[in-house]
């Protein structure tokens, strides 16, 4: 499986398959671990939901700081992307 193999984007996908509940039973803390894995490697949306879980505390205990953590390094990749398309369409 690709989400084993470290692809990001099927990492992301799979947890969002246990986050919503979808062809998998819903399962949080299995969301949050595939997650977490496509968000260590730069996945802007997994850091994203990422800090939707540690913001409600699903999966996760609830810790406001580690969602802005993860919020933040979302915000940082969106920035590097549009600096990255600005600077290349100019």
């Amino acid at each position: 499986m690709l989400a084993q193999q470290g692809h990001e984007r099927s990492q992301f996908i799979l947890g969002h398959m246990y986050d919503e509940g979808e062809e998998v039973d819903q399962d949080f803390k299995e969301a949050v671990k595939w997650y977490r894995l496509a968000a260590e490697q730069g996945f802007a949306v997994a850091q994203n939901n990422l800090g939707v879980k540690y913001q409600k505390g699903q999966g996760v205990g609830q810790n406001d700081q580690e969602a802005v953590k993860w919020y933040r390094q979302e915000r940082l990749c969106a920035c590097a992307i549009q600096s990255w398309l600005y600077v290349r369409h100019r």
